[in-house]
């Protein structure tokens, strides 16, 4: 069943990791898809041939989203080849793992650059031709709500990004655009992969305990956290709005010593 069949969907990040499976899932429920990337060709191309084997019309976009310029250009290019984007989500994020006490300014104007003003530029630029039954979708991390060693910038980040998913979600929900969160917990990542190196952890432990704390006892597939981000995404959500949904299998509200 194609429930996205006539929609266009632009995903930041899309070639890699959650984003890639996000695109491919759109593109399973009939969205054509604008991915996003920053610089690793290798990956665009390969995960380009996957979606366009599913939806041939869809594209690649280039663009460095710390640059204001870079954001609305890429929404402009989307818009031009498919006349108007209907689901916009913004996926991409990137740190310097540090604790606060060592951040430098050019850490926090990088992290805020990328996840917060990208994300509000990229939303002004798809609010120009998107219409009733849009979707924007902003996908956050469990950094915004727990202390996670290295991540305050991210998480503070993070965090903004889920008080504006709430504003916009009042600003653009007379025209029948929803704007929501999807925040996730451990997910197997080569963001996950670095940063159990940053900790000095070994990644299979650590993949253990995040599973241990789980109330289904295992870590999920990026497919399984794909198909809810496709879910909000679908006519059927029309009244889901204003909220930023935890899809962590229960890691986060686990007792410490539970078994």
């Amino acid at each position: 069943m194609h429930d996205l069949n006539d929609k266009f969907a632009l995903v930041t990040g899309g070639t890699r990791g959650l984003g890639r499976a996000i695109a491919l899932g759109l593109a399973r429920l009939g969205a054509t898809v604008a991915m996003n990337y920053r610089r690793d060709e290798q990956s665009a191309e390969r995960t380009l041939r996957e979606v366009r084997a599913i939806a041939p019309k869809s594209i690649l976009v280039k663009a460095d989203l710390e640059d204001d310029a870079e954001v609305r250009a890429m929404v402009a290019k989307a818009v031009a080849e498919f006349g108007r984007i209907d689901i916009l989500i913004a996926n991409a994020a990137a740190t310097a793992f540090k604790p606060l006490l060592e951040t430098k300014p050019h850490n926090l104007a990088r992290t805020f650059a990328l996840s917060v003003n990208g994300f509000v530029a990229a939303v002004q630029e798809a609010n120009k031709t998107m219409g009733d039954g849009g979707r924007i979708l902003m996908i956050s991390g469990i950094d915004s709500i727990r202390n996670l060693p290295g991540h305050g910038v991210l998480g503070a980040a993070k965090a903004a990004l889920e008080s504006m998913v709430r504003d916009f979600a009042f600003e653009l929900g007379p025209r029948g655009i929803t704007v929501n969160g999807l925040n996730v917990g451990f997910i197997d990542t080569d963001s996950a992969r670095f940063y159990t190196n940053y900790l000095g952890v070994d990644y299979a432990d650590f993949q253990r305990r995040c599973a241990e704390r789980s109330a289904l006892k295992r870590t999920p597939t990026l497919d399984e956290i794909a198909a809810i981000a496709c879910l909000l995404c679908l006519p059927a959500a029309s009244y889901l709005t204003a909220q930023t949904i935890m899809v962590d299998g229960g890691l986060t509200i686990s007792f410490p010593a539970g078994k």
